[in-house]
């Protein structure tokens, strides 16, 4: 695992896996990754390393595959969460973690052929969408 709290942080990291031979990355949820994507996806496609992410953001922005919520479902239950606070509920009384609704697969094909992936039939059968 690495942690990178800057751009120059990121890009070293990601041509530090590239040289190591590291098959595929993981990029993990967090808000300074989040608003670094075209930055990370642009690193990744320049050292053609696969990866996932958690939110489908990163595949629109040309990743390959995104597994998890949608952002809007996600920022949806954190007002819920917050007005049964406001509404006067104790945040003791409440659930520390929620779970997400929905979880998604999007695939970016586009990506998977320049990566010379072959994504099989079973994982796109079951992807909620798929980006061409």
């Amino acid at each position: 695992m690495l942690s990178v709290t800057t751009k120059a942080e990121i890009s070293a990291a990601l041509t530090s896996a590239a040289r190591d031979g590291i098959a595929a990355v993981l990029v993990a949820a967090d808000p300074f990754l989040f608003i670094n994507i075209d930055h990370i996806v642009a690193l990744t496609a320049t050292h053609s390393l696969p990866a996932v992410y958690f939110v489908r953001e990163y595949v629109r922005a040309g990743g390959l595959i995104s597994y998890g919520t949608r952002l809007g479902d996600a920022l949806r239950q954190t007002g819920i969460y917050t007005g049964r606070i406001l509404s006067g509920a104790k945040p003791a009384d409440l659930p520390i973690v929620q779970q997400s609704e929905k979880i998604e697969l999007i695939v970016n094909l586009k990506t998977a052929r320049t990566l010379g992936i072959t994504v099989p039939n079973s994982l796109l059968l079951r992807a909620d969408e798929v980006v061409e």
